[in-house]
């Protein structure tokens, strides 16, 4: 009787020792993953024409025209974002400014014409709707992968592709307006073509969708995606009407002073 006492007591110790194993594999490999993702080529800087349409479930659509020019920094997880308006004219000239900083804290500031002021964006607002669309101040970050534990859990077919499922949770609970993301990742291109965005429910509140993928001067840029509130059907179409890399974008355009000049970055537009 003993002796099977301890067969059984070694058969789930080694079981449990085997799915440890596996589940420090799936964490391994999910932030070998994360990294990948986040370190994907997309050159020094860049410079993108955009278009913004807010439409689904009853609401009037509205169609916005921006430019977005982004340059990364000399130290890893250093980056900077200036997104501005240029279309309708209720909204033409608003901007933000995005400083991510290498250690993964950032900065952001908004900026209003009427008030010819900008105002920076507390930590406290990074679950506020960005200019009334699907998208958190927090959804403008380049989250650093070292915020969040991330874990492979298996692979399936998305969209007729073989894709990845990648689990992230926040490190620090604090630390994000999402309790955990799911991303279905293509890992070809490195790019999630589906990100499901949970706020401590069971069920995700928001949806991230991808439709269309080109490769633009070697490197494989979304040309447009879907940001869906699921639990009131209205929805963010973001589309690339075009787009430049590495066109030497200078410092100086991604300062507070740059940010309150609409026509500071005119000259770098496609």
């Amino acid at each position: 009787m003993k002796i099977l006492i301890l067969l059984a007591l070694a058969g789930a110790l080694a079981g449990f020792a085997s799915s440890a194993q596996a589940d420090a594999a799936a964490e391994t490999d999910g932030r070998a993953l994360a990294e990948a993702i986040h370190q994907r080529p997309d050159g020094r800087d860049s410079v993108t024409r955009g278009i913004m349409t807010l439409t689904g479930a009853g609401r009037r659509e509205r169609v916005r025209e921006s430019y977005e020019y982004r340059l990364d920094g000399d130290e890893p997880g250093e980056s900077w974002n200036l997104i501005r308006f240029t279309s309708p004219r209720n909204i033409a000239d608003t901007a933000i400014l995005v400083h991510n900083h290498p250690g993964g804290d950032v900065d952001q500031w908004l900026y209003l014409p009427a008030a010819q002021r900008e105002r920076r964006i507390s930590s406290e607002n990074r679950g506020g709707s960005f200019v009334q669309s699907e998208l958190y101040f927090e959804d403008l970050e380049d989250r650093e992968p070292h915020k969040d534990h991330h874990r492979i859990l298996g692979t399936e077919t998305f969209e007729g592709v073989e894709v990845t499922l990648l689990e992230s949770t926040p490190v620090d609970p604090g630390n994000s307006v999402y309790s955990k993301r799911l991303s279905w990742v293509h890992e070809e291109t490195l790019i999630p073509l589906r990100i499901d965005l949970y706020e401590g429910g069971d069920e995700p509140a928001k949806r991230v969708e991808v439709q269309e993928i080109l490769e633009v001067q070697g490197y494989w840029t979304v040309m447009r995606s879907t940001m869906t509130d699921l639990g009131s059907g209205r929805v963010t179409v973001l589309e690339v009407e075009d787009i430049v890399y590495d066109t030497d974008l200078p410092r100086d355009l991604f300062t507070t002073r740059g940010l309150a000049d609409p026509e500071r970055a005119r000259p770098y537009r496609p």
